[in-house]
């Protein structure tokens, strides 16, 4: 691994945790926090931008470096919050709320999916 590889993650990665931050306290502020919807909207988008990614490289409309090191390690690195998503999740389950933990699953995985298809078929 060189130099140069290192920055654009640590670039991106600096990039993805602020938009992270920023994005999921305005949509704390807009509908409030009984429900994840911050995490949800930051792992859609990152896997919306993923997909669009890999259409991307698999076309060769961009070059793998630096915006596989940028974009797909660092940014989506910081940006997508599996492990804050596992645990709003439990912390759902944990408190009675089945049916609102069973929806951040299922609307997750669904959304998630779906995004990455959406972005891939964007520019493929």
């Amino acid at each position: 691994m060189d130099a140069s590889a290192l920055w654009w993650v640590a670039c991106g990665g600096a990039a993805g945790a602020f938009l992270r931050f920023w994005l999921s306290a305005r949509v704390a502020a807009r509908f409030g926090t009984r429900f994840p919807y911050g995490t949800l909207l930051v792992n859609m988008l990152g896997c919306f931008i993923m997909g669009v990614l890999a259409g991307l490289l698999t076309l060769k409309l961009i070059p793998a470096q630096p915006w596989h090191d940028f974009i797909g390690e660092g940014l989506l690195g910081a940006l997508t919050t599996f492990s804050t998503f596992s645990m709003d999740s439990f912390k759902l389950f944990r408190t009675g709320e089945w049916f609102a933990g069973a929806c951040n699953v299922v609307l997750s995985m669904v959304l998630c999916l779906s995004a990455v298809a959406a972005g891939y078929a964007i520019v493929a």
